[in-house]
Parts: structure tokens; C-alpha cells; sequence
């Protein structure tokens, strides 16, 4: 073969090479394109949810508001402590109706009419439509409307409504945690006895998993009746902790937002939420767990 032929050979090849690098180059730019494309459609679709989130919350308590004195049908579930009212299912009902009307393919899991979905399967709405039903009935104080939303078992946001203090805490995921216009701050850690502590009253006065030997350690202790109100108290700075008995609904939106801000919820034996059933479960500073395991490790007495 000639030289020349050799030569228009192997420049052939150097510029066909020379393409597909290009083309490698191309249809990579193209795949992290479309990914991008995608990650910021869904992060729009997400705040978008967000912003819906907070329109309905808003719009809830402001019914328990403007119906706060009206006469109420009280009924039992579980126990005399244990109430429901006409107000809990028409706000729960109007909270479904609407996410439902504007997400039909979502899913939900909440208190009453035993609306249960597994949180790991699809896009789920938790919602408790008042939470600290008794005080809503006796003291028209100290109760909250709470969302939480998870995809796939993820928590993207959650929302705790205060209605008579007007106090939206909201954010969790990939948002920061606000109290209305407020960013909340990380968790500043001081001595236990700096801190109230807030607990379930039956919890305490058992001395179950050595809560009332901990308090003993605190500068007090608070019960509030809503584990709505106890959970945005520790979000604030308020409180160190709380501890109680709770549903899936009642931890959802705090479990979310917990991660923001250095806590962490989870039962009191340190295992895993399980989102289905009523467990001993707290909130508590990340930093904290080492300190308060000498006390929880006593369990339920």
C-alpha cells in the first residue's frame, strides 16, 4: 500500500473517532438534559403541592374559626377521652374532596373514616383535621389542623396549623422550616435543665420509660393535650422534647420537618416509625439521643 493511501487511511479513522467522541459527547449532554428537565419539573410540580398545601390548611382553620361556638355533636371512639365531632369528619372531608379533586391519583391516610393507605405506596396525604379534639371542644384553644405529604415513603412536606394562635408551621424535605414568615432555627443545645419537656400526663405519672425521673432533670414540664401544639413547641425552641402515645397522623408532619432543624422522631425504644400503628413515640434533638437513653431505657412500667 502507499504511503498516501496509509495516511488517508489514518486520518480517516482519527476523524471518524474524532465523530463518535463527539457524538458520545452529544447524546451525554442530551441524557443529563432531559434529567435536568425532569428533576426541575418535579420540583415544581412539589412546590407546587407546597403552596396548595398551605392554601387548604389556611382554609380550614379558618372554618374552625368562623364555626368555633357552634353546637357540637360529641360522640366516643375508643374511650371516654377519646372524642369525635361533626367538625373533625366535615373538616377531614373537605380536605380529602379537595386533594383528591386536584391529585386524583394521590392517596390518603388519615384519622377518621378509616381512610388508611401505606405510605410507601405512590404519593400519600396524612391528614389530622383536629388535632386535640378535646381542647377544640373545651378550651376552643390548643388544637391543630395537621398535612403531611410523602412519595414513595419519603416525606416531601409536612404543615402543623395553630388556628387560634394563627401559627402555620410548615416546610420539611427540600424546604426550610418556617413559622409563618419565620425561618426556624437549628437546635441550639443548652443543659436539660434549660429545657421544658412535654409529655403524655398518663405517661408521666407512671413514670413510663422513666419520663418523670427526666423531668426531674428539666426546668418543667408541659402538657398540652395535642400533640400538634407539643411537636410545633419543640420545632420553636420552646421545648427540648416531647413524649406520648401517638398515631401516624398525630407525627407525620413533625416527622417531617424534624430533619430540618436537628431532631428526629421516633419511638421510644429507637426503633423505626411504622406509620400504621399507635406507638410510644418522641421528638427530640438529634445530639440529645445519648443523654436520654439512660432514662428511656427503662421502657413502660
Amino acid at each position: 500500500m502507499r504511503l498516501s493511501s496509509k495516511l488517508f487511511l489514518a486520518r480517516a479513522k482519527r476523524s471518524e473517532s474524532a465523530v463518535s467522541l463527539k457524538m458520545s459527547a452529544v447524546i451525554r449532554f442530551i441524557v443529563l438534559f432531559k434529567r435536568q428537565k425532569v428533576k426541575v419539573k418535579e420540583a415544581f410540580l412539589l412546590e407546587n403541592k407546597f403552596h396548595f398545601a398551605k392554601e387548604i390548611i389556611y382554609q380550614a382553620g379558618a372554618f374552625l374559626r368562623e364555626h368555633l361556638y357552634d353546637d357540637l355533636d360529641v360522640s366516643q371512639k375508643t374511650s371516654a377521652t377519646d372524642l369525635v365531632t361533626q367538625m373533625d369528619r366535615k373538616v377531614q372531608d373537605d380536605l380529602v374532596a379537595k386533594i383528591l379533586a386536584r391529585y386524583p391519583q394521590d392517596a390518603i391516610l388519615a384519622e377518621e373514616n378509616g381512610l388508611r393507605h401505606n405510605i410507601t405506596d405512590g404519593n400519600v396525604w396524612v391528614i389530622d383535621p383536629i388535632d386535640g379534639t378535646t381542647n377544640f371542644i373545651t378550651q376552643k384553644a390548643d388544637f391543630a389542623v395537621m398535612i403531611a405529604y410523602f412519595e414513595k415513603g419519603i416525606g416531601r412536606f409536612g404543615l402543623i396549623y395553630d388556628v387560634t394562635r394563627d401559627q402555620l408551621y410548615h416546610g420539611g424535605g427540600d424546604f426550610d422550616v418556617y413559622c409563618n414568615d419565620r425561618k426556624l432555627p437549628a437546635f441550639e443545645d443548652r443543659l436539660f435543665q434549660d429545657f421544658l419537656m412535654a409529655s403524655n400526663a398518663g405517661m408521666l405519672q407512671a413514670n413510663d420509660w422513666g419520663l418523670a425521673d427526666l423531668a426531674r432533670e428539666c426546668l418543667g414540664v408541659r402538657v398540652y393535650g395535642s400533640a400538634g401544639i407539643s411537636f410545633s413547641k419543640v420545632l420553636s425552641g420552646g421545648l427540648l422534647a416531647y413524649f406520648s402515645y401517638n398515631w401516624p397522623w398525630d407525627y407525620a408532619a413533625a416527622s417531617i420537618m424534624a430533619k430540618k432543624l436537628g431532631f428526629i422522631v421516633q419511638t421510644l425504644d429507637g426503633s423505626r416509625l411504622n406509620f400504621q400503628t399507635r406507638q410510644p413515640v418522641m421528638m427530640a434533638p438529634k445530639c440529645k439521643l445519648s443523654a436520654l437513653k439512660p432514662y428511656l431505657k427503662k421502657g413502660k412500667q
